[in-house]
């Protein structure tokens, strides 16, 4: 498995420019809270704990999944990941509980937003996201978003000085 230095160097290689970054800060979030809201319709019953009618939905395992992803990466910026995944999760879940119609229409409508505003920071960027040669960049995007956030707001200088080691200079 890939260190934490490695994982958000790799990802940085796609993201130097202020822009590009400036665009994830709310394209990802966007896109982590779209696919949440759309996840929690699937239930997964996974049988009897406490209740007769134990059910786990998709987007309670996509945040399990991710955040255990995270830890295994770093156990303090797993612990962000998990307060900022929950307020998500949190949001989501009464939008999972609409009508079909208003449910679909803001799933789908707040990715595709996410998605566009992605987009424009690749345009540019002049590359193409991450995820295209390695889909790994699914899920380190949303913590190169926070990691990124907390360097600008002057945390984990070290991880930050690695981090630019290995991904280079940013470009306005």
């Amino acid at each position: 498995m890939k260190t934490l230095q490695q994982q958000l160097g790799k990802y940085g290689l796609y993201h130097r420019s202020k822009r590009n970054v400036l665009t994830h800060f709310f394209g990802i979030p966007l896109i982590v809270f779209a696919a949440l809201c759309l996840l929690a319709r699937v239930q997964i019953p996974v049988g009897s704990f406490l209740t007769d009618n134990f059910v786990i939905d998709g987007a309670q395992l996509f945040v399990l999944a991710s955040v255990v992803y995270y830890f295994m990466l770093s156990f303090s910026l797993g612990f962000i990941m998990v307060v900022i995944f929950t307020l998500l999760l949190v949001v989501a879940q009464p939008i999972a509980a609409m009508a079909f119609w208003p449910w679909l229409s803001i799933g789908v409508g707040v990715f595709v937003f996410g998605w566009v505003l992605q987009f424009i920071g690749h345009y540019y960027e002049g590359k193409k996201p991450a995820f295209v040669d390695d889909l790994i960049g699914l899920i380190i995007g949303p913590l190169y978003v926070t990691v990124e956030l907390l360097f600008l707001m002057g945390f984990y200088k070290t991880l930050e000085d690695e981090v630019n080691a290995i991904a280079g200079p940013t470009k306005a």
